[in-house]
């Protein structure tokens, strides 16, 4: 049988009412005692001889073996009814290897029940001690401290349980905080995506429409501006259609929010639409992005956008050169604006964009800095492994 046929027969097996599931057991405890080789192998607490099977022999054993069918839906009443029949198997000396059910109702019980488990635990106790005052007087003679190991062994059953059930629990509420930080970490990078987007076009619409406004006396440069804007205003709506098509479950468009955004190849692009909101750019590009980059291309492209928006906001009209560095082992990225000094928000500390683009670099393993220069130039450096996936 293949690891495939195992993984599917096991959904199967997981997919059965728990009773279905748990009546194997049941069976197996109650054939036990058929087999030669263990008929008088149970559990002996004194000394009581060993009757032969009859009527109430066999009814000892249905009431051990049949109520494990029910041990983790019905737990108490399994254990209720499980602990009548060893207590009639031990008194009549019966024997029986059927009596292995009692250490297995009580894990059932420990690990299963969900109210009262106190309750029970102290009344399963209470319990034992007419059993061994009926041993007694059945002629066992048994000594004190048998009866006292005997419990401990039964205790220890019930803290196995015990361990089984914060074990699960635990398990469970791990599960809680990882779907938890997941849905977290997810909410984190879909504002990062909607923060590089909306703020790039945003602040580029924004500082066209400025500029429209001193071109009224020229009709053609008037429409170039607005053309601009309009563009821009198109281009945002495109990249906000994208997000949100990632976001929506039932859509059949790719579902990785990096493989919908620009590669490193639009950054020419990206260039070219911040040169028309007024910004002189210059770009420049040394070797071939490798096959493998993943995300590091979009990465790399939203250090651009980060940086060149900065430029637009704080730096109007201020000379920003972009160096776009491709290598087998890493993209590297540095936007230089000259006469920006500190002003951009963009420095260390500040900022929610970049903010943002560091821990997403830092993710990938890569590094990024920003601040001015002694000769009043702002500039944006990142290094970014490539081969990272998608």
């Amino acid at each position: 049988m293949t690891v495939m046929d195992r993984e599917r027969v096991a959904t199967r097996w997981r997919g059965l009412a728990v009773t279905v599931r748990d009546l194997p057991l049941a069976a197996l405890v109650a054939v036990a005692p058929l087999v030669p080789s263990l008929q008088n192998q149970g559990t002996q607490l004194g000394d009581v001889p060993h009757r032969p099977v009859d009527a109430l022999a066999v009814a000892a054993v249905a009431l051990q073996s049949a109520p494990l069918g029910v041990r983790r839906r019905l737990p108490a009443v399994c254990l209720a009814l499980v602990s009548l029949g060893f207590a009639v198997d031990q008194v009549r000396g019966y024997h029986s290897v059927a009596s292995i059910a009692l250490p297995i109702a009580l894990v059932s019980t420990a690990a299963h029940l969900d109210r009262f488990r106190r309750t029970t635990a102290l009344l399963a106790s209470a319990a034992y001690v007419p059993l061994a005052v009926a041993l007694d007087r059945s002629g066992a003679r048994e000594q004190v401290s048998g009866y006292l190991t005997f419990y401990l062994v039964l205790a220890a059953a019930w803290c196995v349980g015990v361990w089984v059930r914060q074990s699960r629990t635990a398990e469970a509420e791990h599960r809680a905080h990882a779907a938890e930080s997941a849905r977290a970490a997810e909410r984190t990078r879909i504002a990062h995506e909607l923060h590089d987007v909306v703020t790039h076009h945003v602040t580029a619409m924004v500082v066209q429409a400025e500029a429209a406004r001193y071109r009224t006396a020229d009709p053609a440069a008037l429409d170039e501006t607005l053309t601009a804007v309009t563009d821009t205003g198109r281009r945002a709506i495109t990249d906000l259609r994208h997000l949100l098509d990632v976001l929506d479950p039932g859509h059949d468009a790719v579902r990785d929010a990096d493989s919908r955004a620009p590669a490193v190849g639009d950054i020419a692009g990206l260039v070219e639409q911040t040169r028309r909101a007024g910004q002189p750019v210059e770009l420049a590009e040394e070797g071939d992005p490798p096959a493998s980059a993943g995300s590091a291309e979009a990465t790399a492209y939203r250090v651009v956008q980060e940086a060149l928006t900065n430029a637009l906001k704080h730096a109007h009209g201020r000379p920003t050169t972009v160096h776009v560095q491709h290598s087998d082992e890493a993209i590297t990225v540095e936007v230089r604006t000259d006469g920006a000094g500190d002003r951009s928000p963009a420095a260390p500390g500040g900022g929610r964009g970049l903010a943002g683009l560091r821990r997403r670099v830092d993710v990938l393993g890569g590094e990024l800095s920003a601040g001015g220069q002694p000769g009043g130039a702002f500039v944006v450096r990142a290094r970014i492994p490539a081969g990272t996936p998608s």
